[in-house]
């Protein structure tokens, strides 16, 4: 554990060509087959995201700009979260088009978690998740397309220090002016069904 009690190196490795800037992260670890795992994933994301705006039709060879990016949203106790995105534009497009997904990692195992890995198995956290977010659609005010049906089984998220943020692509649940929706819960609210060995049971206080 000692060597994870500062934050854990990472690189930024760029695609670079006319009108188009891609920057990604790349971490840096003792363990090598867990560095793998964690940087092979993140390329995934990373080439996912534009494989999006490709298929649609949005990426044009020196005509469309395009710029991804990275965010590192928690990098303490050998828990990284960190948000991807891809934004593009181009004379064509009413608007610009922006893709996010992200990836949470404990970097002692190499494992990516899914939003269900945080918790307790069989506990009812999509219900306590869904209730702490109508909350907020209520008192926040937020326009929706449609009634609010709930967080997916693959459900989006990350990290940022003691909080998880849920959040929806735009257009999922919101009109397209409200950008990306994000919901920021704070990990005491779920306390009792957090797993103990999860990243979000990892950065909650002993």
């Amino acid at each position: 554990m000692v060597q994870y009690r500062l934050p854990i190196p990472i690189q930024t490795y760029d695609v670079l060509a006319h009108k188009l800037s891609i920057y990604y992260p790349q971490l840096l670890l003792v363990n090598k087959a867990h560095q793998q795992i964690i940087n092979q994933t993140i390329y995934r994301i990373v080439y996912t995201l534009f494989s999006n705006i490709n298929e649609q039709g949005y990426y044009q060879p020196g005509i469309t700009e395009m710029i991804g990016n990275y965010e590192v949203k928690n990098n303490q106790r050998g828990i990284v979260s960190i948000t991807l995105s891809n934004f593009a534009n181009m004379p064509t497009l009413a608007h610009p088009v922006t893709f996010l997904d992200s990836l949470t990692t404990d970097v002692r195992t190499g494992k990516i978690y899914q939003l269900k890995d945080l918790f307790k198995e069989n506990s009812p956290y999509r219900e306590r998740i869904n209730k702490l977010i109508e909350i907020q659609i209520k008192e926040r005010d937020i326009p929706l397309l449609n009634s609010y049906t709930g967080i997916r089984p693959n459900q989006k998220y990350y990290i940022a220090d003691k909080a998880l943020i849920i959040y929806f692509d735009m257009y999922q649940i919101t009109p397209g002016y409200v950008g990306f929706p994000m919901f920021p819960i704070g990990s005491y609210q779920l306390q009792d069904i957090i797993e103990d060995t999860s990243p979000l049971g990892i950065l909650l206080p002993n």
